[in-house]
């Protein structure tokens, strides 16, 4: 019986940089290595980086869109940052470049509490936030 090699291209390279990272289309995201899942999401939440490695999108969000690129870069920044030790969500903490913050909920709000004040998770004014925004200019 013979071997035929399918079509699949795998990673593109060109010059030591790779060409094809990440493949957008209509509907479905592909990163490799990354698990991504569309699902409902808290409101005004448009994605999640997760601990084991995955990120979650939200169904709000139109799939090959501007907006979902986006979300995409800036979730991958925080699961990268996660890999390699930077930055650790737990239920009741945030680690960062070594800081931990406490986290809880407050009246049903996910609250961290940054420079002594209690601050709603997803703000831009937190460092990791920040970093994470950067990737997307």
């Amino acid at each position: 019986m013979g071997f035929k090699l399918g079509k699949e291209k795998g990673l593109q390279v060109s010059n030591g940089e790779i060409q094809n990272k990440m493949r957008f289309n209509k509907d479905t995201v592909s990163i490799p290595g990354v698990p991504v899942f569309r699902k409902d999401l808290g409101e005004g939440i448009l994605g999640e980086a997760n601990m084991d490695g995955s990120v979650f999108l939200s169904n709000d969000i139109e799939p090959g869109s501007k907006q979902e690129r986006e979300v995409l870069i800036h979730e991958m920044r925080h699961a990268t940052d996660m890999r390699i030790g930077k930055l650790k969500y737990e239920d009741d903490y945030i680690k960062y470049n070594g800081e931990t913050y406490q986290r809880k909920d407050i009246n049903g709000e996910d609250m961290i509490n940054y420079d002594g004040k209690w601050i709603q998770a997803g703000s831009t004014k937190f460092p990791w936030e920040l970093e994470a925004n950067n990737g997307n200019k």
